[in-house]
């Protein structure tokens, strides 16, 4: 019977928790008339999620096509079809590699870190001295987070697909002889703008929204220990890596 009660009570705290999450989000959405307003906490924020995330999205991006590359050549030699090597790195990255491995590196680098800042914020009272100022900390500091991070992914997966594609190209090209026209002719022919590179961009945004909004809650509902701020951190990065590759698989399928 012990047992029973206890799945009874983490499955009532489970929906206790995602009805929370769910109010969360449309306090935040609330808050979007204010962001708009002041729009230069959302550039700052910007910064700090994207710009300082292009690094290791452009590096890995360029390795993964390169990676890429050389296991699509290996299996298309066999049939005589080196030369569609182009399309075969191309819609692989822009339809599913692209915005998957962007949002789990967002979501390891620039989630944990949201996650780690509002905690401590959390904990050292910062929230609630605003709230006694009759500052909003929703509309001041998560809200602007929450869009910074929603604008910052679809960006973060532009790059990396590009930086993707190229690596592709290096190693397809340069490396293993594949004919130059005949890599980007079958690109340009294939990948469709609406099909491929569109869809692409709707994940991304969906995991922009998704990694951003856990990102926030988790910060937001932390318990204000450090052990409380570590546990917050590693929810965000597990929660967020099972929610993209969930939601990957529901959209692709809708999409297909």
């Amino acid at each position: 019977m012990k047992q029973i009660q206890q799945i009874g009570q983490q499955s009532i705290k489970s929906v206790e928790r995602i009805g929370r999450a769910s109010l969360f989000l449309f306090y935040i959405f609330k808050s979007g008339v204010d962001c708009i307003i002041r729009f230069r906490l959302v550039i700052s924020q910007i910064y700090y999620v994207g710009v300082l995330s292009v690094l290791i999205v452009s590096i890995s991006g360029f390795f993964v096509g390169m990676v890429l590359a050389l296991q699509g050549y290996h299996v298309l030699s066999q049939f005589g079809q080196e030369s569609t090597l182009g399309v075969m790195v191309a819609s692989a990255i822009l339809m599913e590699l692209g915005p998957v491995v962007t949002a789990l590196l967002f979501a390891g680098r620039a989630g944990s870190a949201l996650t780690a800042e509002i905690g401590l914020m959390k904990t050292t009272d910062q929230l609630a001295g605003l709230e006694m100022m009759a500052v909003d900390p929703i509309k001041r500091i998560i809200a602007p987070r929450f869009f910074a991070g929603v604008i910052s992914v679809p960006l973060l997966t532009i790059i990396f697909s590009s930086l993707a594609v190229f690596g592709g190209y290096f190693v397809g090209v340069g490396l293993l002889g594949v004919d130059d026209g005949a890599f980007w002719s079958q690109i340009q022919s294939k990948i469709d703008f609406n099909d491929d590179l569109l869809n692409g961009l709707l994940k991304s945004f969906v995991f922009g929204v998704i990694v951003s909004w856990l990102a926030v809650f988790e910060g937001y509902d932390t318990v204000p220990t450090s052990s409380g701020i570590s546990h917050a951190t590693t929810r965000t990065v597990v929660h967020s890596a099972i929610a993209i590759l969930a939601v990957d698989f529901i959209l692709t399928a809708l999409m297909l």
